[in-house]
C-alpha cells in the first residue's frame, strides 16, 4: 500500500517551544517562513553599517512617533515569524514588551539584501504583501539602489519604485537620502 509524503510544518508556538528547550540555540540566526525554519545568511559589514545607520536615522526621525525593531522578529501569522533587518511600527510605549508586534503594527519593513535578495525577492515580498504590510524596501547592496514596494493588493505590490544614489525617499512624512543610506560618502 503507498502513502503520499507528507512534510510537517510547525508553528510560532512550537518554534518559540524549541529554543525554550535549547533545541534552537540563542545566537542561531533562524526565521520561520510558511512553517519552516531557515537559517539566515552571515551579515557582511556593509550590510551590518547601513543596518546601523537606517536604525541611528530612523530613530532620529521618529523618536516617539515610531518604535524602530531591528532585526528582531514580526509575528505576521500563525505560521510565519521572520526576523527583517528594519521594521518601523506604531509606537507603543511598552515597545512591544507583551507580544511580538504583528502586520497591523508594522508601518514598513527594510531588508537589506545581498546574499539573501532573491529569498527577500520571491519569499518575503509576497508574505509581506499579502499580509497587508504597508510597506517593503529592498536595499539592493550589488547595484546600489532601494526598491519600495507599496500599496499591497493580492499578494503582491501595486507600487514599486526604484530609488537612485542622489533621490530622496519618502517615509511618513519624512524623506531619507539614498546617499545616506547606502553610505556612499
Amino acid at each position: 500500500m503507498a502513502t503520499e509524503v507528507v512534510k510537517r510544518l510547525i508553528n510560532v508556538e512550537e518554534y518559540h517551544q524549541m529554543g525554550e528547550m535549547g533545541i534552537l540555540k540563542p545566537d542561531d540566526r533562524l526565521e520561520l517562513i510558511h512553517g519552516e525554519i531557515y537559517e539566515m545568511s552571515p551579515i557582511g559589514s556593509k550590510h551590518a553599517s547601513i543596518v546601523n545607520k537606517l536604525a541611528s536615522l530612523l530613530n532620529e526621525l521618529f523618536k516617539n512617533k515610531a518604535v524602530v525593531g531591528v532585526q528582531n522578529p514580526v509575528q505576521i501569522d500563525d505560521r510565519n515569524e521572520p526576523e527583517p533587518d528594519i521594521s518601523l511600527l506604531n509606537y507603543r510605549t511598552d515597545y512591544y514588551a507583551s507580544a511580538h508586534p504583528a502586520p497591523a503594527d508594522v508601518l514598513a519593513i527594510i531588508e537589506v539584501s545581498d546574499a539573501s535578495i532573491r529569498f527577500d525577492r520571491e519569499v518575503k515580498l509576497p508574505l509581506y504583501a499579502s499580509h497587508g504590510i504597508l510597506e517593503y524596501w529592498m536595499i539592493d547592496l550589488g547595484n546600489n539602489w532601494i526598491d519600495v514596494h507599496t500599496n499591497p493588493k493580492k499578494g503582491t505590490y501595486a507600487s514599486i519604485r526604484r530609488y537612485l544614489p542622489g533621490e530622496e525617499i519618502p517615509l511618513m512624512e519624512q524623506t531619507l537620502s539614498v546617499n545616506e543610506v547606502l553610505i556612499l560618502r
